[in-house]
Formats: structure tokens, C-alpha cells, sequence
């Protein structure tokens, strides 16, 4: 086994990873990049075929290259997301060490700096900045048991209609993966149930402009956290083009929409009764949007066409008002049921205090409680763009900063004497 020394080490070789290289590049300092698998992995083999980047090809990417197959308008296939991180590597010169996992992380007993076992040697570095992203171990709520007679499976290992179990499915969740997942598997003949909870729900255009310009502009990328919004589901889709998710056209296809999942009793699943009102929460967080919009353009005198249209809500339909309380698994003929829950934090690797009291990790602005040991590419890190593409980017630019600064103060060979005049 080997053993190598770096001035930073950065855990993890997706968009975090790669942006976390360029910007410690730029500032001359040498770092080294361990991948667990194939650089962006995620985007390829955890994320289903037909997945569109959810935001079009102008914004969702790094400032120095664009999506040169792409319009700018255009939304961009998960695999071609991918071939772009590893491009951009490329052109940075990224040091990205792939099949290599960090099975250990911990301080060095003596001196400073810190010591990661890996499945190729050790690697000794005075900074670590864990770039492992967002997405890490994916949840599934303990609601079904296993003997339930029913393939259960989370979001992250579907990939097409065709691979589930013949049968009707349930989804469970209604973000982008459960409403894309849901318009999939009926658009492919399946019978759907979806079961939708709290959620926000964007226009994916208005008055000429995609939902990630307004975001921009009504300064709403650069929202801090409050507590809450880390679980915020939003419902959005790059989807055919992209276009604005509305459950009531998920029902007229022939999704039936039922309440959050609550519970499971001889062979039944049980449904909340809140789907109309998360549903009516929905509508009233996509109507605000457009207020936002409408006042900004007006505040500014930006001549942009009205769309006096996109104000007006459908009619409720019958699976909203009378929604189904529960569901007969075998009776219905559900094959799969299929979570879009989410995802939990993974460092089973990480053996450095750098926690808060519910184990969440402790950060400022990815600056962790442990000094030299850094985290990049968590959602809400610093502002609520910090997970996405161009966003992590900007986070990476602050910690290489911080680095550096360090560097800096590291470097210094005065003294702290008192200088008095000679004469």
C-alpha cells in the first residue's frame, strides 16, 4: 500500500470536486482528488435515463464553459451533464484519482493536518474538504415491511419503466424525481398512484423567462437558510423542453394523487388527508411567484409580455376531493412501490468531530467546526444554490479563499516582538 502527502485533499470527483479543483488551481496550491467510482458518477448510474438537468443549459453549468451542443434555452441530458464535468476536468487538469475510496479520515496523531485511509494507501494532507455532494445515502421511510410481497426501491436505482415488475406503481413523493418518475411510468401505460406532501411549485417559465432568471433576479438564489428549508420539495421538470408541473395534469393522464404515506396494516397502505392541502399549498406558492415577478417587472419598467393565463388554477378533480384514504396493495395490483424520499448524509468514512448534537454536519459557509476540514456541495452550504452546478462553484471559490488565507498566515516568519527605536 502506498502512502502520498498533498497540501488538500478533496473527497469526492463530481461538480464539487472538479470546482474545489479549479479554483485551488488557480491559486497555486497542490491538491489531490479521490473518486469512489467514475468521475460524476451520480449523474450516471444513480439517476434514471430519461433524467433532464432541471435547469436549462445557460445557467446549469460552470462560468468558464458552455453546453457547446446545446442551446442555451435547451435542457441538457443527464449523460451529456455528465461528459461536461468530465470535459471540464480536463480543462482545468484536474489531479482526479478515480476507483479510489476513502474508507477513513482522522487527525494525525502528531503534527498537524490529517491522515485518509483509502482502498489504494494512505494519503497525509493539511486540509480535507469533503466534496461527497448532496445526494449520499438514499432514504426510504420504514413504513413497508419487507415480507409486504411488493419490490420496494428508492429513486436513485430506477432507470426505466421497463426494468420495474409488471403491475401498477406507487410513487412516493412529490419533488422532481416522484412528479418526473410518475409522468414516465404513465406516459408508458403503467396505472400510478402518486402520493404527494408538502411541496413548492414554480413556473417553469413566465412572461418569457425561465424559473432559475427570476430566482436570479428577485434575489432569490442567494436566500440564506432558516430552519425548514432544508426540506423544501419542489416540484420541477426539464422534462420534453421543460414545462410547469401541475398535479391536476398528472390526474387528467391518469395519476391518481393521494395523500402523504402514513402507515401500512395487512396488506394495506394508509394515506394522510392532507392532499388537497398540500396540493391548494402548491398552487398558492406558484401564484406568489408570479406576484414576485409581476412586481419586479413593473418596479423596473422591464418590458416583458403578460401572461394573464398562467394566474388562472384549474378546477379541483375528483382524486383531490375524495381522495383515497388507503390502498389494497394486492388488490390494486401494485407491483412496485417506488420512494422519491430523499436522501441522508453518509460519512461512515469520517472519523473527525466536525458535527453538531443530531449529527448533522457543523459548518459556516462549509468552514467546519474542525479547523482544515471543509464541506462542500450540502444543500443550503451557504445560500440555496449551493448544491446546484453553478452554485457549488461559487461555494468552492470562498473555501479555496479560506485556504489560502490560512496559507498565508502559515507562511508568515516574523516575530511577535515589540519594535522600539534604536536611537
Amino acid at each position: 500500500m502506498s502512502f502520498e502527502q498533498t497540501d488538500v485533499l478533496i473527497i469526492g470527483g463530481g461538480q464539487a470536486g472538479i470546482a474545489m479543483s479549479e479554483h485551488l488551481g488557480k491559486a497555486g496550491i497542490s491538491h489531490l482528488v479521490l473518486e469512489r467510482a467514475r468521475i460524476a458518477e451520480r449523474w450516471r448510474s444513480e439517476r434514471w435515463d430519461s433524467l433532464m438537468a432541471n435547469g436549462p443549459a445557460w445557467h446549469d453549468r460552470f462560468p468558464n464553459r458552455e453546453f457547446d451542443k446545446y442551446k442555451p434555452d435547451a435542457f441538457v441530458p443527464k449523460e451529456e451533464v455528465a461528459d461536461y464535468l468530465v470535459d471540464y476536468a480536463t480543462q482545468i487538469g484536474a489531479p482526479i484519482r478515480e476507483n479510489t475510496e476513502v474508507t477513513n479520515l482522522s487527525r494525525k496523531e502528531t503534527g498537524e493536518g490529517f491522515v485518509a485511509s483509502t482502498s489504494s494507501g494512505e494519503v497525509s494532507a493539511r486540509y480535507v474538504v469533503s466534496a461527497t455532494g448532496p445526494f449520499q445515502r438514499p432514504l426510504i421511510p420504514q413504513i413497508v415491511p419487507k415480507s409486504a410481497g411488493v419490490k420496494q426501491m428508492h429513486s436513485a436505482d430506477y432507470h426505466n419503466p421497463d426494468e420495474l415488475p409488471k403491475g401498477a406503481v406507487l410513487v412516493v413523493g412529490a419533488g422532481s424525481s416522484g412528479v418526473q418518475i410518475a409522468a414516465e411510468l404513465i406516459e408508458a401505460g403503467r396505472k400510478v398512484y402518486l402520493s404527494v406532501g408538502t411541496h413548492d411549485r414554480p413556473p417553469r417559465r413566465y412572461r418569457g423567462r425561465d424559473f432559475v432568471w427570476w430566482l436570479g433576479v428577485l434575489n432569490l438564489w442567494d436566500a440564506e437558510f432558516t430552519p425548514g428549508t432544508e426540506h423544501t420539495t419542489i416540484a420541477v421538470t426539464g422534462a420534453q423542453g421543460g414545462y410547469t408541473v401541475d398535479f391536476r395534469n398528472l390526474a387528467e393522464a391518469g395519476v391518481t394523487l393521494v395523500g402523504r404515506t402514513n402507515g401500512f396494516d395487512a396488506g394495506k397502505i394508509s394515506f394522510a388527508g392532507d392532499l388537497i392541502k398540500s396540493i391548494h399549498n402548491g398552487d398558492a406558492n406558484y401564484l406568489a411567484t408570479l406576484d414576485m415577478a409581476d412586481a419586479f417587472i413593473e418596479r423596473n419598467g422591464i418590458d416583458l409580455p403578460e401572461e394573464p393565463e398562467a394566474h388562472k388554477i384549474g378546477p379541483d378533480l375528483g382524486c383531490m376531493t375524495n381522495p383515497l384514504a388507503e390502498l389494497d396493495l394486492a388488490e390494486a395490483g401494485v407491483g412496485t412501490i417506488l420512494w422519491a424520499t430523499g436522501y441522508g448524509h453518509d460519512y461512515d468514512w469520517l472519523n473527525v468531530d466536525a458535527f453538531d448534537e443530531d449529527g448533522k454536519p457543523a459548518h459556516t459557509r462549509g468552514v467546519s467546526t474542525q479547523p482544515g476540514f471543509y464541506y462542500l456541495g450540502l444543500a443550503w452550504l451557504s445560500r440555496r444554490g449551493s448544491s446546484f452546478l453553478w452554485g457549488v462553484w461559487h461555494d468552492a471559490k470562498f473555501i479555496a479563499d479560506h485556504i489560502s488565507k490560512q496559507e498565508g498566515y502559515l507562511a508568515y516568519q516574523g516575530s511577535a516582538q515589540r519594535l522600539t527605536d534604536a536611537g
